[in-house]
């Protein structure tokens, strides 16, 4: 080999090392992390709308049926029949195996906890207007917030307690509301909705703490805590003397309960897997705007189809219920800022997005401006 002959040795360092695959986010089977983004959102929007409103119609049209008010666990104790079914039946069509990772225990008390915020949930519509417990659901941050500042004396920035304070005042109004133009407005209801709404508060901590430490599936967690609730309700009915009456009075309408039952549970199945993905794609902030909205819509269409007494209170109500819901999240995004500077930041970033364009102008465009 000559002097002037020179020896290439290639190091790698211009080549791409491995990259590493990206994880496939699929909604029952269907790849929706490969489609374009404007495809991925209107795809699970629309489904969140169909899921969710066809959830609440269904719903408030069991409670129409005479003699029902009674019978809202029963129907809870279907629907996690239902959900147990389904959850088995998708993890056995995906291959993934139904053994678990987190210990029953820890499933015990998350079932508990589901136990009480669907059951609470169900009977709360048999003695309120849908609506009012609708808005009911929407104000968990309630309760967290009181509890965390008592027991673990947590501190929040001026913008979520505005939140809380604006979606108490909400909840109130509704309920006044409520209260004056239902004939059989009960107390009942509020209590029961009110019990549902705390259970609701601590489960998502469980079910997260849970989900994250010992890495379960979110198919699994549906498996193994409806299945438990599903013998925690069934023990609760046979020892209040109630599953016999509730039995025999569904047998006399069995399209009304379990006909309805699947259409309810599989709506309810199908929108929390749509959510579960929104989330994993797109962020906590977009799912809850799309809920947001979704919820807004059930409570018009529950006054269209069912006719009920309306009063523009329900519209003053509602609208701090979801102005609280915002400002707890941008309260959250914007947490060591104080609140002016977050209101500011907000009306830059609108101003922002209305704006021209100008970074995407390119050289040689000058006569645009007339230069």
């Amino acid at each position: 080999m000559s002097l002037r002959e020179s020896v290439s040795v290639n190091l790698g360092e211009g080549e791409p090392g491995p990259q590493p695959s990206k994880k496939v986010v699929r909604f029952f089977g269907l790849p929706v992390s490969e489609f374009p983004i404007p495809l991925q959102l209107t795809l699970l929007t629309s489904f969140v709308f169909v899921f969710y409103l066809m959830y609440g119609y269904v719903l408030e049209l069991i409670f129409t049926l005479d003699g029902m008010q009674p019978y809202g666990w029963y129907l809870t104790l279907v629907q996690f029949a239902y959900y147990t079914l389904f959850a088995l039946i998708q993890l056995l069509l995906s291959g993934e195996g139904i053994s678990r990772k987190i210990p029953l225990r820890t499933y015990a008390v998350i079932a508990f906890l589901t136990v009480g915020t669907m059951g609470f949930s169900n009977s709360s519509v048999g003695y309120l207007n849908y609506p009012t417990q609708v808005i009911f659901k929407s104000c968990k941050l309630i309760p967290v917030m009181i509890g965390s500042v008592l027991i673990l004396g947590k501190r929040y920035s001026f913008a979520e307690v505005l939140a809380c304070i604006c979606m108490s005042v909400g909840l109130i109004w509704f309920t006044l509301a409520d209260s004056t133009v239902q004939p059989t407005f009960s107390i009942t209801g509020v209590v029961l909705v009110s019990l549902a709404l705390l259970c609701d508060a601590v489960i998502g901590n469980v079910q997260e703490g849970a989900i994250k430490k010992y890495s379960e599936g979110a198919t699994h967690v549906v498996l193994y805590s409806y299945s438990i609730g599903f013998f925690i309700i069934l023990a609760g009915l046979v020892m209040t003397n109630q599953l016999l009456s509730a039995a025999s009075f569904a047998a006399q309408f069995p399209w009304e309960v379990y006909g309805r039952g699947i259409l309810l549970s599989a709506a309810g199945f199908c929108g929390v897997q749509v959510v579960l993905t929104l989330v994993t794609l797109h962020g906590a902030l977009l799912a809850v705007t799309v809920t947001t909205c979704r919820k807004a819509i059930t409570i018009c269409l529950s006054f269209i189809f069912f006719s009920k007494p309306f009063t523009i209170q329900y519209v003053w109500g509602g609208l701090l219920v979801i102005a609280g819901i915002y400002l707890n999240i941008y309260g959250k995004k914007n947490k060591g800022t104080t609140f002016l500077a977050s209101l500011q930041q907000l009306y830059m970033a609108v101003q922002r997005s209305l704006g021209p364009k100008v970074s995407t102008i390119r050289e040689g465009d000058a006569s645009l401006f007339n230069v």
